[in-house]
C-alpha cells in the first residue's frame, strides 16, 4: 500500500473535454484557451504564439492566479442567505449518494483543472497526457459485473494508463473483498493501478486495506491510497499559495474545497479514533490498562494518522510542507516504533508527537495526557548569543506581545529547568524568568495547555478537534509571533 505524501468574480458558462473550453465572463470572448488573453489585448488569436505572446513578439509568462484568503464582502441581506454553489450538498442523505457525488465532483475537477489532476496522478506514477475520467463503469467479473466508483484514463504517445477508483466517505471503511476484486479486474485487463479514496490516512507498515497480490502474474498492478484530507490540502495549496493558470480554474478549485469542507459531504478526512479509544482511555483513568494490550497499539496508529492530518491542514494554511518528525533513536521499523509508543501510553498515559514546518528550524512538540485530560503544545527557542540574560528575556517577552496571556514560559539552563511563569505575569516583570542562581539561560520553552476532548470523533467535544485546534492556536499565536528568532530543534531531556 502506497500513499501520496507529497479575487475575481467568475461565471462558468461552458465546460468541454479540454480545459481550454472554459468561457469566463471577465471580458474574454473566445472559447479557446489560446484566444482569451489575445482578445483583451486586441491581438487576433491566430497571430499569437503557443505561450500566449504575439507572433514575433517577446515571450511572456502568464501570472498564476490565486484567491484571497478572506472572501469579499457578501451582498446577502443576512447570514441565512446561502450562496449558490456549483456542487450543492445539503440534499445528500445516504452514504451511497455521498460516494457517487464526491467521486464525480473530484474526477470532473481533476479533468478541467490540469494543475490538480496532474499533481494527484503524478504521485500514482501516471504519465502526463490527455486525461478523461468516468464514473459507475460496469466491468465483467465472475458471475456478476463490478462497478468501481470511478476510472481515470490518461493517453500519452498512443499508450493508455488506466486506474480504477474505489471511494468511501463519511468515515466508512474500505472493504478488502471489494478492493481485491478491483485488483483482479485491473490485472486481467492490463490496467496499471487501483486507487482507494477515503477519510482514512495511510501509514508506513499499516495498510488501510489488505489485499493479496498474485506474484505469478507478469502484469503488476499498483495499489495506492489517497485521503480526502490530502485532496483538500493540494487544492488549498494551489488556490492560496502556488496559483493556477486562469481564474476559472481557481474558481473551480474553490468550489471543490467548499464541497469537501461542507458538513454533509462526508469528505472531512480522518475523524474517528477507532473502537479502541474509549476502553484505552478508561483503562488509563482507572489504571487498569495492562502493558502489551493490543488496543493501545490501535490507539497509537490512530494518533499517527491524526498527526499526519494535522500536518496537512497546517501545511495547506501556510503554503509550506509540514511533516511528522521521526527520531533516529526510535528506530526505523514502524511496528517496533508503535509498540514502544504503546508501552509509553500504558505506563504514562501519554501520546506524543513532533512536527516540523519547512522554512523553520523549530520543532513543535504535541503531547496528549490522557490522565490529566490536557493537550500540551510546546517549542524550544535558543537565547540570543552575545546578549545578557535580562536582555534576552526582555526581547523574548517583547516578541510575544500579542501571544496568548496563558502561554507558559520556562528558562532552560544546563542540567535542568530554571524559572517559569505565564506570559501574563512575566510581562510587567520579565526579570522573574531569570534563574535564581544567576546562571545564564541557554534557551526557553514555550508551552500552551488546552483541555482535551474525550469522545473519539471530530465533534466540538471530540479528541481530534481538540488536538487540531491546539496546534493551530499554538502556531498562530506563538510560533507566528517569533519572527526571525532562530528556534532550536529538539527537546531537552
Amino acid at each position: 500500500m502506497r500513499e501520496m505524501t507529497k479575487g475575481a468574480n467568475v461565471s462558468l458558462t461552458a465546460l468541454g473535454e479540454d480545459a481550454g473550453a472554459v468561457v469566463v465572463s471577465l471580458g474574454w470572448t473566445s472559447a479557446s484557451g489560446a484566444g482569451d488573453a489575445a482578445s483583451v489585448a486586441g491581438i487576433p488569436a491566430q497571430s499569437r504564439g503557443r505561450d500566449g505572446s504575439a507572433a514575433g513578439g517577446a515571450r511572456t509568462t502568464r501570472k498564476k492566479v490565486t484567491l484571497p484568503r478572506v472572501a469579499r464582502k457578501s451582498l446577502a441581506e443576512n447570514d441565512s442567505w446561502q450562496p449558490a454553489r456549483l456542487f450543492p450538498v445539503p440534499t445528500l442523505k445516504s452514504d451511497r449518494e455521498r460516494e457517487v457525488r464526491a467521486t464525480s465532483v473530484l474526477l470532473a475537477v481533476m479533468t478541467q483543472v490540469p494543475e490538480l489532476g496532474r499533481r494527484l496522478t503524478a504521485a500514482f506514477g501516471a504519465p502526463a497526457g490527455r486525461t478523461q475520467t468516468f464514473t459507475e463503469v460496469s466491468l465483467p467479473h465472475g458471475d456478476a459485473p463490478r462497478r468501481p466508483d470511478g476510472v481515470i484514463r490518461i493517453e500519452r504517445a498512443g499508450k493508455l494508463w488506466t486506474a480504477l477508483v474505489e471511494t468511501k466517505t463519511n468515515g466508512n471503511p474500505l472493504r478488502a473483498e471489494q478492493v481485491q476484486a478491483y485488483m483482479d479486474i485491473a490485472t486481467r485487463r492490463g490496467y496499471e493501478a487501483v486507487i482507494t479514496l477515503s477519510n482514512d490516512v495511510a501509514l508506513d507498515g499499516a495498510p488501510v486495506v489488505d489485499v493479496k497480490i498474485d506474484g505469478r502474474r507478469k502484469h503488476k498492478v499498483d495499489l495506492w491510497h489517497l485521503s480526502w484530507a490530502e485532496v483538500a490540502h493540494q487544492a488549498q495549496l494551489l488556490i492560496r499559495h502556488e496559483g493556477v493558470g486562469n481564474p476559472a480554474h481557481a474558481w473551480l478549485l474553490q468550489e471543490l474545497l467548499e464541497y469537501l469542507q461542507h458538513e454533509n459531504s462526508g469528505c472531512h478526512g480522518f475523524q474517528n479514533m477507532g473502537p479502541s479509544w474509549v476502553p484505552v482511555r478508561k483503562g488509563i483513568e482507572d489504571e487498569t490498562l495492562n502493558p502489551g494490550d493490543e488496543r493501545a497499539v490501535d490507539v497509537v496508529e490512530s494518533w499517527e494518522r491524526l498527526i499526519r492530518q494535522v500536518c496537512l491542514r497546517l501545511g495547506g494554511e501556510l503554503g509550506q510542507k509540514a511533516l511528522p518528525v521521526q527520531r533516529a533513536r526510535r528506530g526505523s521499523d514502524p511496528r517496533e516504533r508503535r509498540l514502544a509508543a504503546a508501552e509509553t501510553l500504558c505506563a504514562d498515559g501519554r501520546l506524543s508527537a513532533e512536527l516540523r514546518v519547512d522554512g523553520t528550524s523549530g520543532i513543535i512538540a504535541v503531547t496528549a495526557d490522557l490522565r490529566t485530560g490536557k493537550v500540551r503544545t510546546s517549542m524550544e527557542v535558543p537565547a540570543p548569543e552575545g546578549s545578557s540574560a535580562l536582555v534576552s528575556v526582555k526581547r523574548l517577552v517583547r516578541m510575544l506581545a500579542e501571544a496568548p496571556a496563558d502561554l507558559h514560559v520556562e528558562s532552560l539552563v544546563e542540567g535542568g529547568i530554571g524559572a517559569r511563569g505565564t506570559l501574563e505575569r512575566l510581562r510587567p516583570e520579565p526579570g522573574n524568568l531569570l534563574p535564581r542562581d544567576g546562571a545564564p539561560p541557554a534557551g526557553f520553552r514555550l508551552t500552551l495547555i488546552k483541555g482535551m476532548g474525550n469522545t473519539r470523533g471530530n465533534t466540538e467535544s471530540g479528541f481530534i478537534r481538540s488536538v487540531d485546534d491546539a496546534v493551530a492556536r499554538f502556531h498562530q499565536g506563538v510560533v507566528g509571533r517569533l519572527g526571525p528568532l532562530d528556534v532550536r530543534a529538539g527537546r531537552r531531556g
